[in-house]
C-alpha cells in the first residue's frame, strides 16, 4: 500500500530511532552517509530539517551493563538512554556539520534561539520523554504539523509480526486506535512505534506521524519530493 502525498518543502521533524545509527551496538556508518546525501539534496530543495536521534543499541549496552552488576531506577535507566541519544546525536550533528546548527538542542521546552542554518539536530531532554516525545514537542513549538518517524520496520502491525503469523499491516490508523494499541505509560528500553506519552501530545496537538522504514532511502526521498510513498500514518 502507497499513500499519496502533496507535503511541500517546508520545515520536517524527522525522528531517527537509534536502531537505525547503531543497529547492534556498531555505527552503521552507510546509513549515516545515506542519510546526509539526501538531507543536502533537500536542502537545496527548500527543505529544512530538525533531526531527533535515539539512543539504539548503544543505549542497551549500557541498561544492560548497569542492571548486571546493580539495582537501578527507573531513572537511572532513562538517563543512560538520555546520555546514549546524545552521543548519537553529536555524532550526526558532526556528520551534518557543514549543513548544521552547531550547537545540539536538548531541551524542546526552550526557545530555539539564532537557527540560521538548514538542520538542527536534537536529543534526549529528561527521565520520563522519549526522543519521540522530543520530536513532537518541537513540531509543535515550530507549528509544523508532521513528524517523520524512521524506524527499522516498513509499517505498523496490529500485532508483534515476529510473535503472530497473522499479523496484519496498518496503513492507516487514527489517533484514538493507535493509542489503544500502545497505552498511556513510557517504559525506558521500550520499542513501540511511536511513544505512548508522544502520541498523547501529538494526538492532542493535530501532528500526524508518518512510520517509515529508514533503510528505504528512495521511499524518503519519495516523501520529500511529494510522491507517492510506503509507511503507515498515524493521525492521517
Amino acid at each position: 500500500m502507497t499513500h499519496s502525498n502533496s507535503l511541500e518543502p517546508s520545515t520536517l521533524v524527522i525522528s531517527v530511532g537509534g536502531s537505525l545509527v547503531v543497529p547492534n551496538g556498531n555505527i552503521d556508518h552507510a546509513f549515516l552517509k545515506d542519510l546526509k546525501k539526501l538531507i543536502k539534496k533537500h536542502i537545496k530543495r527548500g527543505w529544512r530539517f530538525v533531526i531527533v536521534v535515539g539512543g539504539g543499541g548503544t543505549a542497551r549496552h549500557y541498561q544492560e551493563a548497569a542492571r548486571q552488576v546493580g539495582k537501578l531506577t527507573r531513572d537511572d535507566l532513562d538517563w543512560l538512554g538520555i546520555h546514549a541519544t546524545r552521543l548519537n546525536g553529536h555524532l550526526m550533528r558532526t556528520v551534518l556539520r557543514e549543513v548544521a546548527h552547531p550547537v545540539m538542542l536538548k531541551d524542546p521546552s526552550r526557545p530555539i534561539r539564532g537557527w540560521k542554518q538548514p538542520v538542527m539536530v536534537a536529543a534526549g531532554w529528561k527521565p520520563g520523554w522519549s526522543t519521540d516525545y522530543v520530536a513532537t514537542r518541537i513540531a509543535k513549538r515550530l507549528k509544523a504539523k508532521v513528524v517523520i518517524n524512521l524506524s527499522n520496520i516498513d509499517y505498523v502491525y496490529d500485532k508483534d509480526p515476529n510473535k503472530h503469523k497473522d499479523a496484519e499491516v496498518i496503513c492507516d490508523i487514527s489517533w484514538k486506535d493507535f493509542r489503544a494499541m500502545v497505552g498511556n505509560e513510557w517504559d525506558p528500553g521500550m520499542s513501540a512505534p511511536f511513544d505512548p506519552v508522544a502520541s498523547r501530545l501529538a494526538h492532542h496537538s493535530g501532528i500526524r506521524v508518518g512510520i517509515l522504514n529508514g533503510k528505504n532511502m528512495e521511499n524518503l526521498d519519495n516523501l520529500l519530493k511529494g510522491k507517492r510513498f510506503l509507511g503507515t500514518v498515524i493521525g492521517g
